[in-house]
């Protein structure tokens, strides 16, 4: 069926938009976290699959880090526990860490599915091969009792990431896909919160771009407006009047810390537009929150 002359002008302005953005991108690594209702929803997971397959196509280098906390409080709510977080980080003690490496293995093994089904190559890994995400164990600060440090088990912050074996798959043609598990001096495996990963990555492998999916616009103030644009600033006053609590704290964390490490852009988009991988990069106007560095 051919177009109509309208619709065949929108697809030709939309293609001829991207050129640009496939130009300034070629070759350059673009870091996406994975997460919210992009990895739950039939639809959202095909659309994010063929958006990272594109970006390889034309050029781009996408690394995908995943996280997989609905999945793993189902399965923790299946054995008789219950998920417990603290200033973001989920708790984990030994039980919760066998639960976590099940869950994330195989969230892993059906992202790295769905991008081959849609013509990529992509190789799942978790930080313990070749060891190349290196932590130790996080202690919290208590908010109630400045001073005080919080032991929330077996969870890391990260020492170290060695770029070697994402920067040998980049050079295959291949697409990496990482699970947030680290690796302690003592052998130990510890969960990462996976916005922490994705930044530290971005960081290391001097990306382009962070792209971190949320299951919100963006970044909100307290009447639900969407704030497109924040500074380290704005960022300080957001959590100094409650505005950013829980789970968007590590979010923010890791987005700042790579935006003032010399990633060029950090992105927190909604992952629950279609195919908002590909509006975010490839088009000029995003669908999200910018986070500059000063």
């Amino acid at each position: 069926m051919s177009l109509t002359p309208s619709a065949a002008d929108k697809k030709a302005r939309t293609l001829s938009e991207a050129m640009p953005y496939i130009q300034r991108f070629f070759d350059k690594t673009i870091v996406v976290k994975y997460g919210g209702n992009a990895m739950t929803d039939p639809q959202l997971q095909d659309s994010f699959a063929r958006d990272v397959v594109l970006l390889k196509l034309v050029g781009m280098n996408p690394v995908v880090v995943h996280g997989g906390g609905p999945q793993i409080n189902d399965l923790l709510k299946r054995v008789g526990k219950q998920g417990e977080f603290i200033q973001g980080m989920r708790v984990t003690d030994e039980e919760t860490m066998d639960v976590v490496e099940m869950v994330l293995g195989k969230v892993n093994k059906d992202i790295v599915n769905l991008i081959n089904k849609h013509g990529g190559k992509a190789v799942g890994l978790t930080g313990q091969d070749g060891a190349f995400i290196r932590a130790e164990k996080m202690m919290l600060e208590s908010k109630d009792e400045p001073g005080k440090m919080l032991d929330i088990g077996q969870v890391g912050e990260i020492t170290k990431i060695d770029p070697t074996i994402i920067s040998f798959l980049d050079s295959g043609d291949f697409i990496p896909v990482v699970a947030p598990i680290g690796v302690a001096p003592d052998g130990e495996t510890l969960n990462i919160n996976a916005d922490l990963v994705a930044g530290k990555l971005a960081e290391v492998l001097k990306a382009e771009k962070l792209v971190l999916l949320t299951n919100t616009p963006g970044v909100l103030d307290k009447d639900g407006n969407l704030l497109s644009g924040l500074t380290p600033k704005n960022i300080d006053d957001l959590v100094a009047d409650g505005t950013l609590s829980g789970g968007m704290l590590p979010k923010i964390g890791s987005a700042l810390d790579a935006a003032r490490s010399g990633v060029k852009s950090v992105h927190i988009i909604d992952g629950r537009v279609e195919h908002a991988l590909l509006l975010e990069i490839l088009t000029d106007e995003g669908v999200g929150t910018l986070i500059k560095s000063k």
